[in-house]
């Protein structure tokens, strides 16, 4: 049997401890590394080539949806699982048309994430309750209309940028992050906002959360994590 390589992307040590002991317990799975910002995620999987990514969506340093918007550009191979905490379809629409066959809830049952990673492989969708189709028609009608999105016109580096700026990292922390000068992260996060019609340091934050780029402050409302309901596959 051969063995399917996953990589795990997420910020907690403890969620990773806990998904390699999941998924190794099944037979053909193997945890073949881990990561614990977006930008790491990025380098491991050039370096590592994952058959699935395992990915939080609120990873720092450059979000699940900035990465897998990443991979997408770059036509790797690595298949996408995306977990969250949050039950807001907005998020499956923009992972699904990104590239992502995963969509798991962390609240989810444990086989949930076992499932998903069994279908990505077999190049189908899987979206744990309380998703639904509903998302995959959405996603599929995005698809056909094709909607222009201005985010899309940012540079890579003025995306992590605009990340790290939203998760609130300062010039300078975000400089030594990326080995950059200073002035070089102004420049990039003027041209970003530029180009965003953004105006102020609280317009960019409430774009991100908009974007799914970072979680919404205050919470997002009740996370269904007691909801019942049939999970499905749909491919």
């Amino acid at each position: 049997m051969k063995q399917v390589s996953i990589l795990l992307a997420d910020d907690h040590t403890m969620i990773r401890q806990g998904l390699k002991a999941l998924l190794e317990h099944e037979p053909e799975f193997v945890v073949v590394g881990e990561a614990g910002d977006g930008i790491e995620t990025l380098k491991m999987v050039d370096t590592l080539k994952p058959d699935v990514l395992v990915l939080d969506i609120g990873i720092p340093g450059l979000g699940g949806i900035e990465v897998t918007r990443e991979l997408q550009r770059r036509s790797t191979k690595t298949r996408i699982v995306i977990l969250t905490m949050q039950d807001d379809e907005s998020f499956v629409v923009e992972a699904l048309k990104l590239g992502a066959l995963g969509f798991v809830l962390k609240q989810s049952g444990s086989m949930d994430l076992v499932k998903a990673v069994r279908e990505a492989m077999a190049g189908r969708h899987f979206l744990s309750s309380p998703f639904s189709d509903v998302a995959i028609r959405q996603y599929l009608n995005h698809s056909k209309s094709g909607v222009f999105d201005v985010y899309d016109t940012l540079t890579p580096r003025e995306k992590q940028v605009f990340q790290l700026v939203a998760e609130g990292c300062t010039n300078a922390d975000i400089a030594k992050r990326l080995s950059i000068s200073q002035r070089t992260v102004e420049v990039h996060r003027a041209s970003a906002m530029r180009k965003l019609g953004l105006h102020s340091h609280v317009d960019l934050v409430s774009y991100a959360m908009r974007k799914g780029l970072i979680p919404q402050r205050g919470g997002s409302g009740p996370t269904n994590s007691g909801r019942g309901g049939k999970r499905r596959a749909v491919g």
